[in-house]
């Protein structure tokens, strides 16, 4: 009676390289991305409902509270939040 291979010859050769299947990143959305910036200049804005590319790097944003912002970057490349 033949005897088994040792595990490791079993495992498949993709496997024993470590190679996986791509899987995509849960990129956050930019609602997501403006509600941080937001919060993190210290606003309120439980969630951005709505959004608007102005420009490159210069958005308007609506907060599901109501409230809105102006969230852009400054020539000197600082980002800048501003309430509407």
């Amino acid at each position: 009676m033949p005897m088994p291979a040792p595990i490791l010859f079993r495992l498949s050769p993709l496997a024993l390289l470590g190679v996986t299947l791509p899987v995509a990143a849960a990129d956050p959305s930019p609602g997501q991305d403006l509600k941080a910036t937001i919060v993190l200049n210290g606003f309120p804005c439980d969630q951005v409902v709505n959004s608007k590319r102005n420009a490159d790097s210069d958005y308007t944003a609506a907060c599901k509270d109501g409230n809105r912002y102006r969230v852009f970057v400054d020539s000197t490349g600082r980002v800048i939040v501003k309430k509407l």
